[in-house]
């Protein structure tokens, strides 16, 4: 099948893939707001673990994102996408009915699994269909229109809880996931012929990860994505608890975060007119470098009596830390993918699921050590941008070494 006799408009393929693409977005925002409920009726006196429910999810993803792509070259895409949304509607469902932080963190893990196949699977759909700027296109769109649910989950989250309880938010995921499901099963057609379809192996998939470990600049990038994903993964898990138990601002919580995720989304589109001019590994290590100068002046800023003025201040500092993701991110796997065309459909999901597995070790601990103030955040940020840093240098210097041979 390709894009000639696809059953559906532009305008109907670009809404059902960004809506596969958000479920990793509404799985984890729209849950920010009911922590607070989980703790008091899960966890009651425990220290920070409803983090975990942030973390676990994001932990399973990247575990599914490391099989669905190769089992989706292998079995065909529907398949991997409509049993994905199985495990993770099962899973959404022992959420609900959990009566114990242990029994929901189980389910956060698998539904994260499930989760990682719309957004891998989806990807691998729309090169099917689409190359060249014809994908460049579609992808423009999608990600448009993907970058509002950041923006509204945390306060879809909110009506949610308001109107039933966090419970209701694992319903949402349920009806979300169905909708989505039944959504594909009936308009769109197997896009990956039998014929096209590739054996899955998991030898193939460790000689692929040995290979892309052994080169330094591919080895590099990962490791800077990790740090920069541990940032964010440590931020999402704790901004929250930083709005209610710090300054008293839980209420607001959904309208900051929206603001800020709509102005963060701009990142990348200044990305784009940029990297053209300055290079993409320029543009990374400015950016890490610039997380480093904005964790310091936040440290300082906590110094003050006015917690007002340190609300501002720490919005403002939330706002840079999202707002890296689009300077960063893109460009780190494109300077990862350069010596890997060959296997660029491996590459893309061991390079996902190293960054993110690796990004939850880092994030969790960080988001465990939330005192009542965000100076255990902004420090071990600040730490992870220096460490990113320091790892760009040594990047520079592995490309003078590659020029010079």
């Amino acid at each position: 099948m390709t894009k000639d006799n696809l059953p559906m408009t532009q305008v109907e393929f670009i809404a059902l893939c960004a809506m596969m693409f958000a479920t990793i977005a509404f799985s984890i925002d729209a849950m920010l707001p009911a922590l607070p409920q989980i703790a008091a009726e899960l966890s009651p006196g425990s220290h920070n673990t409803e983090t975990l429910i942030v973390m676990s999810f994001v932990l399973g993803m990247g575990i599914g994102t490391f099989f669905t792509g190769p089992l989706s070259d292998r079995f065909g895409r529907k398949p991997v996408l409509i049993s994905g949304a199985v495990i993770y509607t099962l899973c959404a469902f022992i959420g609900y009915q959990s009566q114990t932080l242990e029994w929901l963190l189980a389910a956060r893990l698998f539904q994260g699994m499930g989760a990682a196949g719309p957004r891998v699977v989806t990807l691998a759909i729309v090169r099917d269909l689409f190359s060249g700027r014809d994908m460049a296109r579609i992808m423009s769109f999608v990600m448009m229109v993907f970058t509002l649910v950041p923006a509204i989950a945390p306060l879809l989250g909110q009506i949610i809880i308001d109107f039933s309880s966090w419970r209701g938010i694992f319903v949402a995921f349920m009806a979300f996931s169905m909708l989505s499901v039944a959504w594909i099963s009936i308009r769109l057609p197997e896009p990956l012929p039998v014929d096209h379809r590739r054996p899955f192996s998991i030898a193939k998939l460790l000689a692929g990860l040995r290979e892309m470990w052994s080169i330094p600049a591919v080895r590099t990038s990962i490791l800077v994505q990790s740090l920069i994903m541990g940032s964010l993964f440590a931020l999402i898990g704790t901004v929250q608890l930083v709005y209610d138990q710090t300054y008293d601002r839980a209420s607001e919580f959904p309208y900051w975060f929206a603001g800020i995720a709509l102005v963060s989304g701009t990142a990348s589109f200044l990305n784009a007119k940029l990297v053209m001019k300055l290079g993409m590994r320029f543009l990374v290590t400015v950016a890490v470098a610039g997380k480093i100068i904005c964790a310091f002046i936040m440290v300082l800023c906590l110094a003050m009596p006015d917690l007002n003025m340190q609300f501002y201040a720490f919005a403002l500092w939330q706002l840079t830390v999202f707002f890296s993701i689009g300077l960063t991110i893109g460009n780190l796997n494109a300077m990862a993918m350069e010596p890997l065309g060959h296997m660029a459909g491996t590459a893309a999901s061991v390079m996902g699921a190293l960054s993110t597995i690796f990004g939850v070790i880092l994030a969790a601990p960080i988001s465990l050590a939330f005192n009542g103030t965000p100076l255990p955040l902004v420090i071990s940020v600040g730490t992870l941008a220096l460490m990113g840093f320091l790892l760009m240098l040594h990047m520079r210097r592995i490309e003078a070494r590659s020029i010079a041979a």
